[in-house]
């Protein structure tokens, strides 16, 4: 089964001459997905973007945290674990290399999930592994995703 995706990206950083020179245009972009709230982009403030807005490096550590997060839901609630809170504060190394080319060298997750009771701990860690593997955002990416999950209980 096949599922589609679409995504409308405008540039909204012409301040009145175009990309003549690289200093005198604004990354400035909008992610419009229909029906959807319009998401405000730039690039990284390290490539001259806005640091007020989204920048793709940050969507895509997100992507990947907020798909492993509704995995594991899922897989804990099918298998009676009771999650009452999850964050998670995900970690990605980029490198840019001298000539400006760059690459994700890896991205760590750091979940931390509060359970109902004790005796849900360790199915609960072992629910992360099985996330990983269902995950499509992580099974679409060359870089590695790694785990670091706490859990608690409350």
């Amino acid at each position: 089964m096949e599922h589609n995706y679409h995504s409308k990206i405008e540039w909204t950083g012409n301040k009145g001459s175009g990309t003549d020179n690289f200093k005198n245009y604004e990354r400035s972009h909008n992610i419009i997905v229909e029906n959807k709230p319009l998401i405000e982009g730039s690039s990284d403030p390290a490539f001259r973007g806005d640091k007020t807005k989204h920048n793709p490096e940050e969507l895509l550590v997100s992507a990947l945290s907020s798909c492993h997060m509704l995995w594991y839901l899922h897989f804990c609630s099918v298998n009676n674990v009771i999650v009452e809170s999850y964050t998670d504060n995900a970690h990605a190394v980029m490198v840019e290399e001298q000539n400006g080319n760059g690459y994700f060298k890896e991205v760590t997750l750091n979940p931390v999930v509060t359970v109902s009771n004790e005796a849900m701990i360790e199915k609960a860690i072992e629910l992360h592994k099985k996330a990983r593997e269902y995950c499509f955002i992580a099974n679409s990416v060359n870089f590695p995703v790694n785990h670091n999950p706490q859990v608690k209980i409350r």
